[in-house]
Formats: C-alpha cells, sequence, structure tokens
C-alpha cells in the first residue's frame, strides 16, 4: 500500500467537508446522539468554517492509501514549537492497516518539525483514539467538560506528547 500526503488548500475543502462526514457518521454514533454528530459536522466543518480554519492558522493535510482520500489532520502552532493537533480523523475501514502511524509521523517531521509539545484533546470514550495516543507516547494532561452550544458537551482528554530532545 503506498500512503502518500498533500498539503490541503481552499479548493480542497469540499473534500475535507465529505470526508468528515463520512468518518464521523462511521465513527461516532457509539460515543455521541447523531443530533450532536449533526450538529458539530454542521459547526466544525461547513464550508464556511474550514475556511475560516485555514484562515486562522490551522493547515490541514489529507491522507491518501494507493491514491485514494482516506483521511486529515489540521495542526496548528501556538507558540515557537507548541503545536494542536485540532483534527486526525481516518476512514474506519483504513484502521489498524498503518495509516495512522505513518500520517502521525509525517506530521510529527513536517508540521511539527523540532516541536517541544504537541497537545490536542479527544472524547473520553473514543478508547481507540485515546489508546493510539498513548501509543504514540501522549500523556493525559487534564480532563474538562465543556459546552459548545444548543445544549451539547465535549468531555474530553486533554493530552499531550513533550518531545525527547531538549
Amino acid at each position: 500500500m503506498d500512503i502518500s500526503f498533500k498539503k490541503a488548500t481552499l479548493s480542497d475543502i469540499p473534500l475535507i467537508r465529505s470526508l468528515a462526514e463520512s468518518i464521523w457518521w462511521q465513527h461516532y454514533p457509539s460515543m455521541i446522539s447523531n443530533e450532536q454528530i449533526a450538529y458539530m459536522l454542521d459547526l466544525m466543518y461547513s464550508e464556511r468554517s474550514i475556511d475560516k480554519q485555514m484562515q486562522h492558522g490551522q493547515n490541514y493535510t489529507l491522507i491518501y492509501a494507493d491514491d485514494k482520500p482516506v483521511g486529515y489532520y489540521a495542526v496548528t502552532e501556538k507558540s515557537l514549537a507548541h503545536f494542536f493537533l485540532n483534527k486526525f480523523y481516518i476512514d474506519t475501514s483504513q484502521h489498524r492497516r498503518g495509516i495512522g502511524a505513518a500520517a502521525f509521523d509525517h506530521m510529527k517531521e513536517t508540521d511539527c518539525n523540532g516541536y517541544k509539545e504537541i497537545c490536542l484533546q479527544v472524547n473520553r470514550r473514543n478508547i481507540k483514539a485515546v489508546n493510539f495516543y498513548f501509543k504514540h507516547g501522549f500523556v493525559i494532561d487534564y480532563v474538562d467538560d465543556f459546552d459548545i452550544g444548543n445544549g451539547y458537551t465535549m468531555d474530553d482528554f486533554f493530552m499531550k506528547l513533550t518531545a525527547a530532545h531538549p
């Protein structure tokens, strides 16, 4: 299998939105309600919202397996060498094929090169993702529940990866 990556541009917004719709409906129904999934997709993945995210420093990368788009991630540099992994999603039918590990390594080497710290947040019930992050050296920094509007909350682990190098 050939795994490749493409830095997303504004012209890729419809593809990002399509991937998000597909992946979220595959992955999240066991964790959050269908109504919350629809709300969050509209909130974070409308074309307008993705455009705004890109304009404010979220660097999206598309993930391909054998030239087929299978996922994406987005990273923001919050301060010098301190990054936030905003999004990291791969089609569930492609899990356990090494794509996530390859994408994570690519992200560290390209988008977060020379990082001191990479932080993220993940739903506490998203056990597969939490374990993936543990496997890649992340630790839980803290836990928080917060309102995202429309009567919905997110209950997340905030995790961080600290560079081994000085």
